[in-house]
């Protein structure tokens, strides 16, 4: 039971950062997913991150 728990978790886990990138990714950022993170770059994007509500939640919806 426990190992099942563990594998749901892993896949939860697994689509949450599938969800974020894609959010990253439709608003114009360079995204790749490395082992537990989700890394995104791209032009100006601090500043742009505190200019753009939508950034910020990207991947946010269904908590």
């Amino acid at each position: 039971m426990r190992a099942a728990l563990a594998r749901m978790v892993a896949h939860r886990a697994a689509r949450r950062r599938a969800a974020v990138a894609a959010a990253l990714d439709e608003a114009g950022l360079d995204v790749s997913i490395e082992g537990e993170l989700v890394r995104a770059s791209g032009r100006g994007l601090v500043a742009r991150w505190w200019r753009d509500l939508a950034l910020r939640e990207a991947g946010r919806g269904g908590l």
